[in-house]
């Protein structure tokens, strides 16, 4: 526990001196710091073509700031799709204790190219000193793309199509992990993880009808609990497959924001995927035929033939994590609209039930 604690500390003190470095350079480093600094010079470098013209089409913040950018240019899209780091130096230090901006580069510097439903990357870069990245990626066409939230569940067949490629994501990592991706588990902020349920548990209670103390064990014994989730086989999975991530194109699935991919057994991405993206009845009513889905397009990319009973038991555990991540991002807030947080912790809630996770949990710990 020293040496996590000691790991902790040391993480959280090399995101604050990028975050303070940032500040005190401000304009004396050339890197990118605002959209409005995406001029024809500093695109023309990180995308690597004459860019003749920019300029901004729209524009939002979360734990990143986004925007369009209509381009002119040698060989250069009409348009482009950018992320930067959040605005406020508090959303950059909750970014940089999820290595979020360094994560999702790498991904698409080292990994995107092996995969199906990854929108095109057109230049990347990452500042090491002030941990400031810009990433120039594929503007989706919204008339031919769907892009669902958590109001706007998937139905069965969505979701067939979404863990048909969960199934071929992991299949192609499988016993092949890159040595930089780590484990939710395995992370150094995970020590803080049980407070900060703790935390989200006395908010939402207060705000809510939903019974978030339901999961009030959960948080009691978080690290041994994700610990028991992340054992082994481990592949590479996307992390943070809600349903806002999530997109449809010509019949196909895609994932975007891939800043929290992470190693780990498939159970907790198919639980955290299917509880937050289906209607509660229509997850109950379809699971495990999803699951059988799954290990169907898991098999035919070339991965191993899990074993249905044990893929079910891992699924149940996953509503760990389920719980977890919809809760804390309800109720620390800021990361979500209200709406949609909310919704997510009542479906999380739900799958602790039904799944009987605590349960489980508590005979298996």
């Amino acid at each position: 526990m020293l040496r996590e604690c000691v790991g902790l500390a040391a993480h959280i003190g090399r995101g604050v001196q990028r975050v303070a470095t940032d500040a005190a350079l401000r304009g004396a480093r050339s890197f990118p710091r605002r959209v409005a600094d995406l001029d024809v010079r500093a695109l023309s470098r990180i995308m690597r073509r004459a860019v003749t013209s920019v300029s901004v089409i729209d524009g939002d913040a979360g734990t990143s700031s986004r925007a369009r950018l209509k381009l002119t240019g040698d060989g250069v899209p009409e348009t482009v799709f950018v992320k930067m780091p959040a605005v406020t130096a508090a959303t950059r230090l909750m970014g940089e204790l999820g290595r979020l901006g360094h994560t999702e580069v790498r991904f698409y510097d080292d990994l995107s190219t092996a995969l199906p439903g990854v929108p095109r990357c057109y230049g990347s870069a990452f500042d090491p000193l002030t941990g400031r990245y810009v990433l120039v990626l594929e503007d989706l066409p919204a008339e031919r793309c769907e892009f669902p939230d958590t109001l706007h569940p998937l139905d069965a067949d969505k979701a067939s199509l979404l863990v048909d490629l969960l199934g071929r994501l992991h299949a192609t990592f499988w016993g092949r992990l890159p040595d930089w991706v780590y484990s939710a588990s395995g992370d150094h902020t995970s020590l803080l993880t049980g407070k900060l349920m703790d935390v989200s548990i006395r908010r939402l209670a207060e705000r809510t009808d939903i019974p978030v103390e339901n999961g009030q064990f959960i948080a009691h014994n978080y690290r041994a609990a994700a610990q028991l989730l992340d054992r082994p086989p481990h592949t590479v999975m996307h992390g943070d497959a809600h349903p806002g991530n999530v997109y449809f194109r010509d019949g196909r699935a895609g994932l975007l924001d891939w800043q929290a991919l992470r190693c780990g057994h498939p159970g907790r991405e198919l639980a955290y995927t299917l509880i937050t993206s289906m209607t509660t009845g229509d997850r109950r009513a379809a699971e495990r035929d999803l699951l059988d889905v799954y290990r169907k397009a898991l098999v035919a990319a070339g991965g191993p033939d899990l074993d249905r009973d044990d893929l079910w038991e891992r699924y149940r555990l996953g509503g760990v994590y389920a719980y977890a991540a919809s809760l804390i991002t309800a109720g620390m807030g800021g990361m979500q609209v209200e709406d949609v947080a909310v919704e997510g912790v009542r479906r999380g809630v739900a799958a602790l039930d039904d799944l009987e996770t605590v349960a489980l949990l508590k005979k298996t710990l």
